[in-house]
């Protein structure tokens, strides 16, 4: 009995996982041509030509200010 149902089970198996794997392929070729949507801006971005400040901690920049202070 086992002899006539293995093969059976074993070609439905491979069925179910060769038809996911097509389905998969197919699902990642249609959403690489579409084209993706816009990102959108973070709220707390700077707007274009608006000053940023920052700070500057180059290794020279920390050197100086050390010897400044001692």
């Amino acid at each position: 009995m086992l002899e006539f149902l293995f093969p059976i089970v074993y070609l439905v198996c491979f069925a179910a996982i060769a038809g996911g794997a097509f389905s998969l392929m197919t699902q990642n070729l249609r959403s690489a041509s579409a084209m993706p949507a816009p990102r959108q801006r973070h709220p707390e971005a700077p707007a274009q030509g608006e000053e940023v400040l920052y700070v500057d901690l180059s290794r020279e920049r920390l050197e100086k200010l050390y010897e400044q202070a001692s």
